[in-house]
């Protein structure tokens, strides 16, 4: 730990207090003003929102290494595409997984119906986001096996580990397909983050601060997929929750469909909704109380509690099966599970789906240790070195959303629970990246001002629109970033779940 580096702040720190203060009772305002918010989770009202938690200041960033990220997007948007498309990889991948998660269970099987049955809607649209952080240590050792992994003979020896050198490195966190979050209120961060150094005079500093456009990009992608749909009375639907406290992120998204075209009708149902108001048409059109659907956003629908009847999978089924444009469709939903990216840090995995060496050593130059829990030579090997080192990995169910994941010394309690039983196919283990520590002021509802300086730590991500079928991508885009923060002694780190913070880069020239 004592290797972890530090990075500078973008102005000199500490701040005068009185100009503290001020500046913070300003910052909230901007951010309430501007619909930098979310509905409370304590005391919850659809008439009112907090501001969401943010960081005063920009965090730095090495200008490297956001570029890095910003140019490997649209391979990594590929390499998913063809991974949802594939489906002895998928079968392969998740057939240990899907006896043990009763959720992702319920998800393969209705990719198995739709795929027997004949699928109504090739083409699938990617509102996706890469999840990277900047890792200081970069000293993982390669650990080779002689056996071949289960499930996975065609890749030849497996190789768990991968070599890594140098310092502040970026490494995949993980790659989401569903429901992906903060691209709403993206743009707005930051152009908050330029308010307030423009507040402190240092309008020099501007510069550094990287265009944003994440919102337009992402919306635009839905807007094409309404056009490819070729029906101008056709609606866009946006699945949500029974109560939406991201309310701020979601609605951007509907506002500026109908900036981009005020003729785009969005609906916004629950999956309970649309199970009792929806049916299919004689063509397997999407019908939601008579009005077509072109094309369906799921803000929901990723966590157990979010389908937790039949009634929900029922309408989660129905979708699939219509010719509706689904973002994320069933196969693409499942190419963002944990185990997923997992296999594909394999030796060999990547192959099979980028045919370019260049392509190919971008992404593994970006992959983290990632290891399987499978009943074989390397899943026991695994499992072993939890043991031995829990400090060292992270141990990642199959769920979305933040505040599932088990660190450090909670991780042998739950290696010694599962490890003789099935339910251990289920996890993965990733080794731990330990990005370097910032500081700065935290800006939290209900928090005394002027908050204290803390140490920080945080986590880039990179939003991509991909929109194509099994044989060809459409469209392949990078359309923007955010970052989150948050305490460096904190585990989890989800803005919506209470425990990160809304932050912009701030690009500095450092190694």
């Amino acid at each position: 730990m004592s290797n972890i580096k530090r990075l500078p702040s973008c102005l000199p720190i500490p701040l005068e207090e009185k100009e503290l203060t001020e500046l913070v009772s300003k910052a909230k305002d901007w951010a309430l003003m501007h619909g930098i918010g979310m509905r409370s989770k304590t005391s919850f009202s659809e008439d009112s929102i907090n501001f969401a938690p943010f960081v005063l200041l920009p965090s730095t960033f090495p200008r490297k290494q956001f570029e890095k990220a910003i140019e490997i997007q649209t391979i990594l948007n590929e390499l998913m595409h063809r991974v949802a498309h594939n489906r002895q990889f998928l079968r392969e991948t998740l057939k240990d997984t899907i006896q043990v998660d009763e959720f992702t269970g319920n998800l393969f099987k209705i990719w198995e119906t739709v795929m027997e049955e004949g699928v109504a809607q090739p083409l699938s649209l990617g509102l996706v986001r890469n999840d990277l952080m900047l890792d200081s240590l970069s000293s993982w050792k390669q650990i080779e096996f002689n056996t071949i992994a289960a499930g996975f003979g065609w890749l030849g020896p497996c190789s768990l580990a991968i070599n890594s050198t140098g310092s502040n490195n970026i490494k995949q966190v993980e790659f989401n397909t569903i429901s992906v979050s903060l691209s709403g209120v993206g743009n707005g961060v930051s152009l908050h983050n330029r308010y307030v150094l423009e507040e402190l005079n240092h309008h020099d500093k501007l510069q550094n601060l990287p265009e944003n456009n994440a919102l337009t990009g992402m919306s635009q992608g839905l807007l094409e997929a309404w056009k490819i749909y070729g029906n101008t009375e056709a609606a866009v639907l946006f699945v949500v929750e029974d109560v939406t406290y991201n309310i701020c992120d979601q609605r951007f998204h509907e506002f500026e469909l109908r900036r981009l075209n005020p003729n785009v009708k969005v609906l916004r149902k629950t999956l309970t909704e649309i199970h009792n108001e929806s049916a299919l048409s004689s063509e397997n059109e999407l019908l939601v109380n008579g009005v077509m659907v072109s094309v369906v956003y799921f803000r929901s629908a990723y966590t157990p509690d979010q389908i937790p009847t039949k009634k929900e999978w029922d309408a989660r089924l129905l979708i699939e099966r219509s010719q509706a444009i689904k973002c994320p469709s069933i196969q693409y939903h499942l190419a963002g599970t944990k185990k997923v990216q997992q296999a594909l840090a394999k030796p060999g995995a990547i192959e099979l789906f980028l045919n370019e060496a260049k392509k190919i050593a971008a992404v593994r130059a970006v992959f983290t240790g990632l290891y399987g829990l499978d009943f074989d030579e390397a899943g026991d090997q695994a499992i072993q070195m939890a043991l031995d080192d829990p400090e060292r990995f992270v141990l990642k169910p199959q769920r979305e959303g933040g505040g599932n994941n088990i660190y450090g010394k909670d991780i042998r309690d739950a290696i010694l629970a599962m490890k003789d039983t099935k339910e251990r196919t289920a996890w993965i283990l990733m080794e731990r990246i330990r990005p370097p520590i910032s500081t700065g002021y935290i800006v939290r509802p209900g928090n005394p001002n002027p908050p204290p300086l803390v140490e920080m730590v945080s986590e880039l991500g990179i939003f991509g629109v991909v929109i194509g079928d099994s044989q060809n991508i459409m469209i392949n885009r990078q359309v923007g970033h955010m970052l989150r923060t948050k305490n460096a002694t904190a585990d989890e780190g989800g803005v919506a779940a209470g425990l990160g913070a809304l932050d912009s880069p701030y690009l500095i020239d450092i190694d």
